[in-house]
């Protein structure tokens, strides 16, 4: 007997190409919620129900449903708006959400605490400030993130251009979105279709990423798709092709796991589109339906092998794909503070803990932010490590802005210590079903005892990478970090150790399921060793690999034989 689909396969089956019953759910006064069937459609639209989990019980208690609300996530390819974008997206924040935007890391925004009655007004307002929210989230290719290099602007250009590029070709081509959020007729007559996509779209979220070495700031072998910009002499030359990667897992599930992703080979840029094509659409054909743990593409490899992969993907190409070119990546963090560009203009890199905007004491990060929007002249470019880039500024409009960023206490990168400005946090409670520990909220406190540790070991400089994830699943890509706690249950971690600074290689496993207070006793311990034997520029993780306190992590980056 074959395996059966999915239930959520069922769902976009029936869901007459994404509208399913939106426009009824969202109608009923009786609930803050919408129906199961239309909380799987309406990720598709950029969008995820959530309650106050904090709350939870009291409600409960109270015999009422729990405080229901809405994230919404936006479409930024390459992270880039324009400062009335920025502007636009702060007032429609404190007008629907929760006062607040989160920097996410995958380049874009998030709006939460958005009510059920005001989530078509929140996502017409996006859409109004010329983005959009249309497959941030769901089966399909979601957004297209993409090096933000401040230094080399003519590099940075061609990868926020193959971003763009990139999202647009494989954007779903239903009109059910303008439809339910933008009240656009539907057109009478035709067969609506998804060329691409199919009626079901595909078994998993997607992920495409372009980076320009030597920076490795997007982790692009965290990528189903990584494409690695050659650039030689100046010019694009093609890309290095690596697939597979995901950071997913499944608590006590081991027949899930992160993995890097492949190098497979190089392409010219005039073949990327339709490379990017055929990798989605063997996934599309290959992927798992049945078991939505072991549906995206790194699953897909191992199940059917690279090589095998490799020669479907040539003979759906009808042309075999070059050797990859050499490259190196020397980190994955993002360098702060002021950089000349190449052109002579300057870029501002901001640290922010979290990816959140909002005004907290001795950081009004979205008041200043606003000001400083009302006065910048060139762009705002957000990271995949949550912080931001005042970008483009004219060496004569560096005093204005910096005052303003003193102004209004921004500037925490000059004080914080080498593992606060490499730190990187998801959401986790109280809003994501997901977590099964603090993670956003935890990280405040954590840093100030990781850095009281540092400090006393002659290490408050030192940069080390450290990601906190509320549960398994990965968002916060805390399998690369040289030091990731991932929640087991409230006030509980596992401790992984020992990925380094460039994105190529995972962590491990160190400790499972324990406290505070034995997480510091282990780190404690292990920054004294290193502080004591560390070579010359050697980063934590590597040291910890050549002291054989961690075994290295397989490596399936390699190129496929």
């Amino acid at each position: 007997m074959s395996p059966q689909l999915s239930d959520v396969e069922h769902i976009k089956a029936a869901s007459r190409l994404l509208r399913g019953t939106l426009v009824e759910s969202l109608a009923d006064p009786v609930t803050g919620a919408i129906s199961h069937g239309d909380n799987r459609v309406l990720k598709f639209h950029g969008s995820y129900q959530q309650d106050d989990r904090d709350l939870r019980e009291e409600r409960r208690l109270q015999k009422l449903e729990p405080a229901y609300s809405f994230m919404i996530r936006a479409r930024l390819p390459g992270g880039v708006v324009t400062p009335q974008q920025w502007l636009n997206f702060d007032a429609i924040a404190r007008e629907y959400a929760n006062g607040s935007l989160r920097i996410t890391t995958r380049q874009t925004f998030q709006l939460h605490g958005v009510l059920k009655r005001e989530l078509k007004a929140t996502i017409a307002a996006i859409n109004a400030n010329l983005s959009s929210t249309v497959a941030a989230c769901g089966d399909v290719n979601r957004n297209v993130v993409a090096s933000v290099n401040p230094v080399e602007s003519a590099a940075h250009a061609i990868a926020w251009d193959w971003a763009r590029r990139l999202s647009e070709q494989f954007l779903p081509r239903t009109r059910a979105y303008h439809e339910i959020w933008l009240d656009e007729n539907k057109v009478a007559g035709g067969e609506e279709s998804e060329p691409l996509y199919g009626p079901t779209y595909l078994p998993r979220k997607f992920k495409i990423g372009v980076a320009i070495p030597p920076t490795n700031d997007i982790d692009v072998f965290a990528q189903d798709l990584g494409l690695i910009a050659i650039i030689e002499r100046g010019e694009l030359v093609g890309f290095n092709v690596a697939v597979g990667g995901g950071m997913g897992a499944t608590a006590g599930d081991a027949s899930t796991y992160p993995r890097l992703g492949t190098l497979i080979g190089f392409v010219p840029p005039e073949r990327v589109l339709a490379l990017a094509e055929q990798v989605i659409a063997i996934q599309r054909d290959w992927g798992d339906r049945c078991e939505r743990r072991h549906a995206r593409l790194k699953y897909t490899l191992d199940r059917r092998g690279v090589d095998t992969f490799v020669a479907e993907l040539e003979q759906r190409l009808g042309f075999a794909l070059a050797p990859a070119r050499d490259f190196k990546f020397d980190h994955n963090g993002d360098r702060h503070g002021w950089l000349e560009g190449s052109d002579g203009r300057w870029h501002l890199t901001l640290a922010v803990e979290s990816g959140r905007i909002a005004d907290k004491p001795g950081a009004a990060w979205l008041t200043g932010m606003r000001e400083i929007a009302r006065v910048h002249r060139g762009d705002i470019r957000l990271t995949c490590n949550q912080n931001l880039i005042i970008a483009n500024v004219e060496p004569g409009e560096r005093e204005r802005i910096d005052a303003l960023v003193r102004e209004h206490g921004l500037d925490a990168w000059r004080r914080g210590s080498g593992i606060r400005r490499h730190a990187i946090a998801c959401v986790a409670l109280p809003t994501c079903g997901l977590a099964m520990a603090e993670a956003e909220r935890y990280l405040p406190s954590l840093l100030d005892k990781l850095e009281a540790l540092l400090a006393s070991h002659g290490l408050a400089d030192a940069p080390i990478g450290l990601r906190v994830s509320g549960c398994p699943n990965g968002c916060a890509r805390p399998y690369l970090g040289e030091i990731a706690l991932i929640g087991r249950a409230p006030g509980r971690y596992d401790l992984r150790l020992g990925a380094d600074f460039g994105g190529r290689r995972l962590n491990r496993l160190y400790r499972d399921n324990i406290a505070e207070g034995d997480i510091l006793a282990e780190l404690d311990a292990l920054f004294a060793r290193y502080a004591a034997g560390r070579a010359p520029d050697e980063g934590f993780g590597d040291f910890l690999v050549r002291s054989g306190v961690v075994e290295p992590a397989a490596d399936p980056v390699q190129a496929s034989a």
